[in-house]
């Protein structure tokens, strides 16, 4: 189950997190519904069974990425039938989404390795006490590298706007919308500790 909400999460803001949508005034992708999802995961992961299940995971979701990068690809390579009148309207959205994919994958593999890393770092540290605290810290830092990066990859010239100063007026209200949803997912994560924990005696 947990396996399939990171995929799902993984996947979903892949595909639909081109489109820009506005939350308390700044813009935002609609992927920040669905990316926190995977972070969740991890860490729950990484509490009950260990870096290398987690990291097992992140290759996972990771070569899940390239092939969904390669169908794609290979989806908008394909000659439209004469029956299909949306083709241009596909183009636009999927070709876009390739840029997605891609930045999305090296900004993945770098933030969720790291986001392991951090969160075994910071158990040694508290002695495995504080799971509310490795949590947050670990995704705090992990959000912020996995942002800078994503950004910059997906969005750095796609239109004249999109220059330098204008990807930090980005980065930094997405950032601080992840911040948040990490806050809010802490319950979640305590209650998918508990539950793995529980299932694994059932």
């Amino acid at each position: 189950m947990l396996v399939g909400l990171f995929v799902l999460g993984l996947i979903a803001s892949n595909v639909l997190g081109s489109k820009i949508t506005t939350l308390l005034g700044v813009s935002v992708s609609v992927g920040i519904f669905m990316y926190p999802l995977t972070f969740l995961v991890t860490d729950v992961i990484a509490e009950v069974y260990g870096k290398k299940r987690s990291y097992n995971l992140i290759l996972t979701g990771f070569i899940t990425l390239i092939i969904l990068l390669a169908l794609t690809y290979l989806s908008i390579s394909l000659p439209a039938s004469s029956r299909y009148a949306a083709n241009e309207s596909y183009l636009t959205v999927f070709r876009g989404s390739i840029r997605i994919i891609i930045a999305s994958l090296v900004a993945f593999l770098l933030s969720q390795f790291h986001d392991v890393w951090s969160f075994h770092f910071w158990k040694t540290k508290t002695k495995g006490k504080w799971l509310w605290l490795r949590n947050n810290l670990s995704t705090f830092t992990s959000q912020l590298i996995d942002t800078v990066i994503f950004v910059f990859l997906a969005f750095y010239k796609v239109a004249p706007q999109f220059d330098f100063a204008f990807m930090w007026h980005l980065i930094i209200p997405y950032f601080l919308f992840k911040i948040a949803f990490a806050l809010i997912d802490t319950p979640f994560v305590y209650w998918g500790v508990s539950w793995l924990k529980k299932s694994q005696h059932d």
